[in-house]
């Protein structure tokens, strides 16, 4: 069990686990545009549905999470939280979501109604994989790969949509030339960095169908071992029960 401020997260289910990814991600994630539908893509338990219930105004999150156990334990988080009167989880995988909308006349209003979709999606590539296949479902590229994301948020996300992701530093210029090609345009980038002497490992990006000039700076999150910056405290001390 996992405890903020105003919500608690039961993730004994789950093959992933909240990390430092996720909450980076729901407490960076900009809310400009002042959405009213979000759609957080592949849940597990829920957490970036919960932040972004949080932090916004929305009268509607949606989430879809493909694995049975998270996708049961999602459900369980929202219902127990503040916000369940508005938090709904699909147990589906993304082609299957977006499939049901394309197919379905009767749900074409859905095309394009997100002012903001979300996802911290598996990302590892490396070729070896271990014999927890949930795991694995959950970690490996392969589950969801980066086409199959940002294919779907060119399709769902409204005019003034943001489209908000964590990957990988060395990912970044990739992902940055996909979005391009569907016409999503990067809005504000951030580079974190564990330390200040170490490598820039993650990017948090925000992409919107406007281009323009994106605003790019780097988080630090630690000065030394559990001594945070003050940036990463002003980011989650809305959440955290410690800081």
């Amino acid at each position: 069990m996992f405890t903020f401020k105003q919500f608690t997260v039961n993730q004994d289910r789950c093959a992933m686990k909240i990390g430092t990814d996720g909450l980076l991600l729901g407490a960076w994630t900009p809310l400009i545009n002042n959405p009213k539908a979000i759609l957080d893509i592949g849940a597990g338990t829920g957490i970036l549905s919960l932040m972004l219930a949080q932090r916004s105004t929305a009268e509607q999150i949606d989430a879809i999470e493909i694995d049975e156990d998270a996708y049961e334990q999602c459900v369980e988080n929202f219902e127990t939280s503040p916000w369940g009167d508005k938090l709904f989880c699909f147990h589906a995988g993304l082609d299957e979501f977006v499939d049901e909308i394309e197919d379905d006349p009767s749900d074409s209003e859905l095309a394009q109604q997100y002012n903001l979709i979300i996802s911290n999606p598996p990302f590892y590539t490396e070729d070896f994989k271990t014999d927890d296949l949930q795991r694995d479902m959950a970690r490996f590229q392969d589950a969801m790969p980066f086409e199959e994301l940002i294919e779907a948020a060119a399709l769902l996300l409204s005019d003034n949509g943001i489209f908000s992701v964590i990957i990988p530093f060395k990912e970044e210029a990739k992902f940055v030339s996909m979005c391009k090609e569907l016409n999503l345009f990067p809005l504000q980038i951030t580079r974190v960095k564990g330390t200040p002497t170490s490598d820039i490992k993650r990017s948090l990006m925000a992409f919107c169908r406007i281009e323009q000039t994106p605003l790019i700076d780097e988080l630090t999150i630690e000065v030394s071992r559990h001594q945070y910056t003050p940036e990463y405290i002003a980011l989650t001390k809305d959440f955290y029960l410690k800081l």
